[in-house]
């Protein structure tokens, strides 16, 4: 398993993925819970929690055992986090996951520049093949996003989010090594 210390770190401009810190925990317990933001991952937003310390340092626990996952920093201060999951060696494919914590941060293009610099080292430094995601269907900030790095629309799983009382389908997109390079050549 990667450590911290194994954890490569990337920048691109003002943001840096990096290896979970202790201090992440507070600063994640800073940022709170934002409904409209957990509304975007799939979360019903009337049901959404404030913050406590323990799920803070729950939240930077689980990014400290998972051996593809990075802290997104802007400017030095936690803005949210992402990895690479389900990697399956053979098929040299992954899942990746991400989210922006900061609302003050969403739509500056974070995100993006994030996806970038994983996708880089996916294709690169981790050899692998192909990356897939999932995005219920709602969150066109995200999927315009995905697709400014080269994710296509691959299909979608039919009401498989159920968020409130409301069926959402999960749009499922993908991103092959070659037409990242293609892409990145241009």
């Amino acid at each position: 398993m990667q450590t911290n210390a194994a954890r490569p770190t990337f920048t691109d401009g003002p943001v840096r993925l990096r290896a979970p810190r202790p201090e992440d925990a507070a600063a994640r317990f800073k940022l709170g819970n934002t409904p409209e933001i957990h509304h975007m991952f799939g979360a019903d937003p009337a049901t959404v929690q404030p913050i406590t310390k323990a799920h803070a340092t729950a939240w930077l626990q689980a990014q400290e055992a998972e051996p593809l996952a990075w802290i997104i920093d802007h400017r030095k201060r936690l803005a949210g986090a992402l990895r690479l999951h389900s990697v399956d060696h053979h098929d040299r494919r992954a899942n990746l996951a991400i989210g922006i914590l900061n609302p003050k941060l969403l739509g500056k293009g974070i995100g993006t520049r994030a996806m970038h610099l994983i996708v880089a080292h996916a294709f690169g430094a981790l050899g692998l093949h192909r990356l897939t995601l999932r995005v219920v269907d709602y969150n066109a900030r995200a999927i315009a996003a995905y697709k400014k790095v080269g994710f296509v629309v691959e299909g979608r799983e039919r009401e498989a989010a159920r968020v409130g009382d409301s069926w959402h389908d999960d749009v499922i997109m993908g991103l092959l090594a070659h037409d990242y390079a293609k892409a990145r050549a241009r």
